[in-house]
């Protein structure tokens, strides 16, 4: 199986897990990529880039969230709720935030457009509006933690081949189990999850 938008390389870890052989490649390459969906999944967000065109419905007339936004190429609105996106901005008239490209301490690539310009956001109802072209994610670069929680995650699954009931053995103590939730991967995604407000 070949990785698509894997968080890390087949490369990365078997050599953390001290494999030189081939033999196991088609069932790590499975962990990755299911590591790397599962981390989609977890943080509400892709981390790998994406050239395309998404349409937003605003929040208000100055304001649009967007999906993870790395790069803008166009922006156009619709003057009208017919799916004819007929006014084109330009650079002047937006804002692209969070501002400086960071939340918090961490780069953040761009999730809300402000109108500053000639132009406000229509808003009819519910309507998509609002259609921007650019890539789509965080960029070229996967960031160092959601690299590193993938290869903890990916190392994880392809261990639990080795205790498919969930007993990782017997202890001092009795039966040991399989925990459901790494802290050390909550907390290296924990910056990366998106917050939904009520």
């Amino acid at each position: 199986m070949a990785i698509t938008d894997g968080y890390t390389t087949l490369l990365e870890v078997k050599a953390i897990l001290r494999i030189t052989d081939e033999v196991e490649d088609n069932l790590l390459e499975t962990c990755i990529e299911a590591a790397s969906r599962q981390i989609d999944t977890h943080c509400e967000r892709v981390f790998s880039a994406t050239t395309e065109t998404r349409v937003f419905a605003p929040d208000n007339n100055y304001l649009v969230s967007i999906d993870d936004l790395s790069a803008l190429t166009e922006l156009k609105t619709s003057s009208g709720a017919d799916g004819n996106f007929d006014i084109t901005w330009s650079a002047n008239d937006i804002q692209l935030e969070p501002l400086n490209g960071k939340a918090g301490s961490i780069y953040s690539p761009y999730t809300r457009i402000r109108s500053v310009g000639d132009y406000l956001f229509p808003t009819l109802g519910e309507e998509a509006t609002v259609r921007v072209t650019g890539t789509f994610g965080y960029g070229a670069l996967v960031p160092v933690d959601v690299k590193q929680a993938c290869n903890l995650l990916a190392i994880r699954q392809f261990k639990r081949y080795d205790s498919p009931l969930g007993v990782a053995g017997f202890g001092d103590i009795g039966v040991v189990r399989v925990s459901r939730v790494d802290p050390d991967i909550e907390a290296l995604l924990g910056p990366y999850r998106k917050m939904r407000m009520a």
